[in-house]
């Protein structure tokens, strides 16, 4: 059974709000308040490896940011993974040292209060839907196109978590409907083959344009509009294997907004191309869904996670 796993209720407007996202290779800090204002964000180098080190950089973090603003506050976490609810571990993260880590509990002790952690793209879904891109919208579906993909579902203001807190973990399904040159598909760190995240993701992309030397895909997107044959072809191929992935989601959930975010989302045909050619996938008379840019850009998981803590919710 599907459950909400935090829930927005009314706030004091004096209540500040810490989020943290905790990548690989750096850990930003945001405190907001209860309207969303930023009032301070700065970054610092993650002690890759070190999981010790890494729960020092998040405390001191903390403190520097309470101490500078004279205030205390709630405290979210966005990782790069998630927690086990029957283990109360992190798994699945690409940060291998939180692998198997009581994270949380740990964080807790260092900080002497309660954190919130939830993982990066549900803390991005959920950043989107409150006061941005999908603001207004009954069920958002937010999606990260970047080094990995991955996905995340708000109801209602809501972040949908799930009995095994993984509700939204597109990039881990089959890519839909494949073609015959699809098939069995790239190998996934996951151990898997096929996956949507090595169709979709990044490094996927450029993989695809065959050009003799490594380049971004945001690179590869201005090439394509330059009219570069190979680059076009890339592009068109990513958009196509977009929108059946999507429609697959269209399906199952029919979410009333699709949030793209990632550095891949800023390639401006995707908004264009991939709504025409979703509907033959939908299984629907029509494809309606809007499907936008995220509004708050690279801050929406940091921002994410700070909207963890609503004052009084409930986990």
């Amino acid at each position: 059974m599907l459950r909400y796993r935090y829930r927005r209720t009314r706030t004091d407007s004096g209540t500040m709000r810490i989020g943290i996202d905790l990548g690989g290779t750096k850990i930003e800090f945001i405190a907001l308040t209860a309207d969303g204002a930023a009032r301070l964000r700065e970054r610092l180098a993650t002690p890759a490896g070190d999981y010790a080190a890494t729960i020092r950089a998040i405390a001191d973090g903390v403190r520097g940011i309470e101490a500078r603003l004279d205030a205390s506050g709630t405290v979210g976490i966005g990782i790069p993974g998630s927690v086990s609810p029957a283990t109360g571990r992190v798994r699945n993260a690409n940060s291998t040292w939180l692998n198997g880590r009581p994270l949380e509990r740990d964080l807790e002790q260092a900080l002497g209060r309660p954190v919130r952690l939830a993982n990066d793209a549900n803390c991005f879904t959920l950043s989107e839907a409150t006061d941005g891109a999908g603001a207004g919208f009954g069920v958002v579906f937010g999606v990260i196109l970047g080094t990995g993909v991955g996905g995340g579902l708000a109801v209602d203001g809501r972040l949908l978590a799930g009995r095994n807190a993984i509700a939204g973990e597109w990039g881990h399904n089959p890519l839909p409907w494949p073609e015959d040159d699809e098939r069995p598909g790239p190998s996934c760190y996951c151990g898997r083959q096929g996956c949507i995240e090595t169709f979709l993701s990044g490094p996927a992309l450029v993989r695809s344009c065959v050009t003799g030397e490594g380049i971004s895909a945001e690179a590869i997107a201005a090439r394509a509009e330059a009219g570069e044959p190979a680059a076009r072809r890339a592009i068109a191929r990513y958009e196509q294997r977009l929108a059946r992935a999507l429609a697959a989601v269209v399906n199952l959930v029919d979410p009333d907004a699709i949030v793209l975010g990632g550095g891949v989302s800023n390639i401006g045909t995707l908004y264009e191309r991939v709504p025409v050619l979703m509907p033959p996938w939908v299984f629907a008379d029509r494809a309606e869904t809007p499907i936008r840019p995220a509004l708050h850009g690279d801050s929406s998981g940091v921002r994410g996670a700070a909207w963890l803590w609503p004052e009084g919710g409930a986990r």
